[in-house]
């Protein structure tokens, strides 16, 4: 992940043009991982009892885990000693493969993450707490908006949030800096993904100076604080910032200049943003140091590769659905089945 770090080696060092071999060439490894993945996934719905249909569920899991040479739960997880700027934004820590292969790994794990969100869902309807907030955060063009898109292909519209925060309203500013959040929270079942969040009410005012910094500094502990609960409570939170680089920047940001379907996209505070790039990472580096917590950590993802960054969003996302280790809901007591094939003659 960081350069230097003795691990830079062509794992890590993509054809970021997506016109190279490596995006070209199969892996074999992970074509045969991933066909064994297949097999399994098709096993599913064939399963006879509810017990064997969730132990191939969890197997075609395990089987698509095995596409990385380390978990990116463990490769991409900040720690202490990590400095933003070590990250390297066209790099593919623990993806051997290219394009073709995390394209098939997405569809693949995207099918896996619709079963456990309606598994979530069913369990949300019956009772349960057990929710998830997806916390997605990173420099202008770093690929959120489509992350949300390719991740949740297959997922359910009924159980997903979706939730992009600007710039607060009048309204909002007149309480508290987590008020607006907690109305944008899950529901129980559901899954709620935040396009920018709280912590930008920590970020901004530390790059531009707006609130006096004893108040923005004393929002880290309001977060952790807030985002304690929230586990505690059964929500579970992937916090995730995508790394990308400037050079990979100005990239997207000439081509919404020369796409007239992406002029919406761009606007002149972009590159205000931009001049204040060290800045910024020098505010995110304090928001993983004092907000990455065993409850809640930050996973820092190279996003220049937009395949890459999508596909170890979609790794994260379904192994910690699929850690949950939730069971179908069985009928209601008062529900006799027999009576029901009666009635219903």
């Amino acid at each position: 992940m960081a350069k230097g770090d003795g691990k830079s080696d062509k794992t890590d060092k993509p054809d970021k043009s997506g016109k190279g071999a490596k995006s070209e060439k199969t892996d074999k490894r992970i074509d045969k991982v991933l066909r064994l993945a297949t097999n399994r996934i098709e096993t599913i719905e064939s399963s006879t009892t509810v017990a064997e249909r969730l132990a191939n569920a969890a197997k075609s899991s395990e089987l698509l885990s095995a596409v990385w040479s380390l978990p990116p739960a463990q490769r991409l997880m900040f720690h202490h000693g990590v400095h933003i700027d070590d990250v390297a934004g066209d790099s593919t820590p623990g993806f051997s493969g290219g394009r073709d292969d995390a394209e098939r790994f997405i569809t693949l794990s995207s099918s896996e993450i619709a079963r456990y969100q309606r598994l979530l869902y069913a369990n949300g309807v019956k009772g349960s707490r057990r929710r998830l907030l997806i916390v997605l955060q990173g420099m202008d063009a770093s690929g959120k908006g489509g992350i949300v898109r390719h991740v949740f292909r297959q997922g359910d519209p009924m159980g997903i949030h979706y939730h992009g925060f600007g710039k607060p309203t009048d309204e909002e500013t007149r309480h508290g800096f987590l008020w607006r959040v907690e109305r944008e929270l899950p529901k129980n079942g559901w899954i709620a993904v935040f396009d920018r969040s709280h912590y930008e009410d920590i970020v901004m005012p530390h790059v531009y100076g707006t609130y006096p910094e004893a108040e923005w500094r004393g929002r880290y502990d309001l977060v952790n604080e807030f985002e304690r609960s929230l586990a505690a409570d059964g929500c579970a939170i992937l916090k995730i910032f995508l790394v990308v680089s400037q050079e990979e920047q100005k990239r997207h940001f000439l081509g919404r200049l020369n796409d007239p379907t992406k002029y919406w996209k761009f606007d002149m505070s972009d590159l205000d943003a931009r001049e204040r790039w060290d800045d910024y990472m020098g505010a995110w580096q304090e928001v993983f140091e004092k907000t990455s917590t065993q409850t809640a950590p930050w996973y820092l993802v190279p996003a220049d590769n937009r395949w890459y960054s999508r596909a170890v969003v979609s790794e994260l996302l379904r192994t910690t659905l699929k850690n949950m280790n939730m069971t179908w809901p069985g009928l209601d007591p008062d529900v006799d089945p027999d009576e029901v094939r009666r009635l219903l003659g």
